[in-house]
């Protein structure tokens, strides 16, 4: 179920993403400004959130995991379903270690720093969609490998949009971390 454009959520992410980016950050790319809104309303659905679920029915947060549970996919071609697998870790990472990074221990179940291993694999992801791209895709194989050179910057911008929420709401989402940036 899709959030129309003009829904109050969509029309405050979009507010909070082009501040950080445009303003904060300096990457002002609307197809990038719009990608990242677009991922953040869908991670606002509980159904987005668990849509990578293994078969027994368990969240799937490591990504080794992630790659073998969507190989079990059948879209019509190879080259599509490794597209979707690669595409949907790159934003589960983004997402994650951009909004949530202090999360990623606890949702790993990993005692060791799993922020880097985020980091590393949504690059390696979003450049592997770019190169599987052809420019009929929509969105265009070149906003993948902006979304991996620029992944870092990324997540900066993401933390800054989560700052920004946090300021307008008094006690925050409740994460109990400060921030790593």
């Amino acid at each position: 179920m899709r959030i129309s454009d003009d829904h109050p959520l969509r029309r405050h992410f979009a507010a909070s993403v082009e501040q950080a980016f445009c303003e904060d950050v300096g990457v002002c790319d609307p197809r990038l400004v719009a990608y990242l809104v677009d991922l953040l309303v869908d991670f606002t659905h509980i159904d987005y959130l668990n849509a990578m679920r293994h078969v027994r029915h368990r969240n799937l947060t490591r990504i080794a995991t992630m790659l073998i549970a969507m190989s079990d996919e059948k879209p019509e071609t190879e080259r599509e379903r490794d597209q979707v697998t690669y595409r949907k870790i790159g934003d589960f990472t983004l997402f994650w270690a951009g909004v949530f990074p202090e999360q990623l221990r606890r949702l790993t179940h990993q005692p060791k720093d799993v922020f880097e291993d985020y980091v590393l694999q949504g690059k390696k992801s979003y450049a592997i969609v770019s190169d599987l791209g052809t420019e009929s895709d929509a969105p265009p194989p070149s906003l993948f490998r902006n979304l991996s050179d620029d992944f870092e910057f990324c997540l900066y911008g993401l933390g800054l949009v989560r700052k920004s929420w946090e300021k307008k709401s008094p006690g925050g989402f409740g994460g109990g971390g400060e921030l790593i940036y």
